[in-house]
């Protein structure tokens, strides 16, 4: 059995009545125009997924990512990819750490051996010497929020498996390998279009592996409504809210804790930070009413490192004052 650490989620931090700065979801509900194209489809509903919505939804990411539909696997959640990913049977796996924990707990649970590569420092990859077979990492990385260099992904050993979950909240999307036939890549549309509770996501591959990937999946994997998002999420003008949505919120948090004193954070490139306070403060936070994610369940990382969701300017500017409060208490 996989350890109940990793399978914490920043939902458990985030209990009712609180101030949510713990989950990565950059936005309380899905914006007016996706709820009227999802609330169109509920027509649907009294019929079983079709192929048309499927390959529709498929086309809209392929047209994306400039790849074609036959290396796109629709998801019900990124989270489904991970748990498909053991079905790849490698040797052994490494997942680079500090990183999202979910592929771990899917080798562990089936019987593959996993190897750590910590990350310290500054949290960038510099040279990485594993045996593993297959490699997982971020990127941007979860909850560091660092950005790696493409380049330095490529030089990763082993078949390689990046978790581009936060991509899209990355403003011109650099370094992203979606492009990269030789990668696999996972994505997610539930953090930027308030869709946790949907479910939505895709695998980018060669037609292969995602067929052996695919195998064994029950029929009509991904729902209707489901579709229906990844192809309203796919297309330009949703690209272009979300990055000006993201340039706006992060320019506005990094200058709002550069007037804290004492604080240290890890330069944000995702829909969150990483930062490193005195002991209490995640506890004295929430005194105050603020929910931030607990960064002791990463491997590497102990409870001085915080993980905030970055949040539209009047929503942060709460976390900030609170966050003040609590570092001249603790001084």
């Amino acid at each position: 059995m996989t350890s109940p650490d990793l399978r914490h989620h920043g939902d458990v931090d985030a209990a009712p009545g609180l101030a949510d700065f713990a989950v990565n979801v950059r936005v309380p509900h899905p914006p007016g125009w996706l709820r009227d194209r999802l609330a169109a489809a509920l027509g649907e509903l009294g019929r079983y997924p079709s192929k048309l919505a499927e390959d529709r939804a498929r086309e809209a990411v392929a047209r994306r990512h400039g790849r074609s539909p036959d290396e796109v696997l629709l998801l019900n959640g990124a989270a489904e990819g991970f748990a498909l990913l053991p079905k790849l049977a490698p040797r052994r796996a490494a997942i680079v750490h500090p990183g999202f924990t979910e592929p771990e707990v899917a080798f562990r649970d089936a019987g593959i051996p996993v190897e750590h590569v910590l990350l310290d420092g500054d949290f960038r990859l510099r040279d990485v010497r594993s045996d593993a077979d297959l490699v997982v990492i971020g990127n941007p990385t979860n909850p560091t929020s660092v950005l790696h260099e493409a380049a330095a992904l490529k030089a990763l050993p082993g078949r390689l498996v990046v978790d581009e979950a936060f991509m899209d909240a990355v403003p011109g999307e650099p370094e992203s390998l979606a492009h990269d036939p030789d990668v696999l890549v996972l994505r997610s549309l539930t953090k930027t279009w308030g869709l946790a509770g949907l479910r939505a996501g895709y695998l980018l591959g060669d037609p292969e592996t995602l067929a052996r990937l695919a195998h064994g999946r029950p029929h009509w994997p991904v729902g209707s409504l489901t579709l229906e998002a990844i192809t309203a999420c796919c297309e330009p003008e949703a690209l272009e809210q979300s990055a000006r949505f993201a340039r706006e919120a992060q320019e506005y948090a990094a200058h709002a804790l550069e007037q804290l004193q004492d604080l240290v954070v890890v330069a944000p490139k995702g829909p969150f930070l990483l930062i490193r306070a005195p002991r209490g403060a995640r506890q004295a936070l929430r005194d105050k009413g603020i929910a931030v994610r607990r960064c002791d369940t990463f491997p590497g990382l102990d409870d001085t490192y915080l993980r905030v969701a970055i949040r539209p300017p009047e929503e942060f500017a709460v976390f900030v004052d609170a966050l003040r409060v609590v570092m001249e208490e603790l001084a």
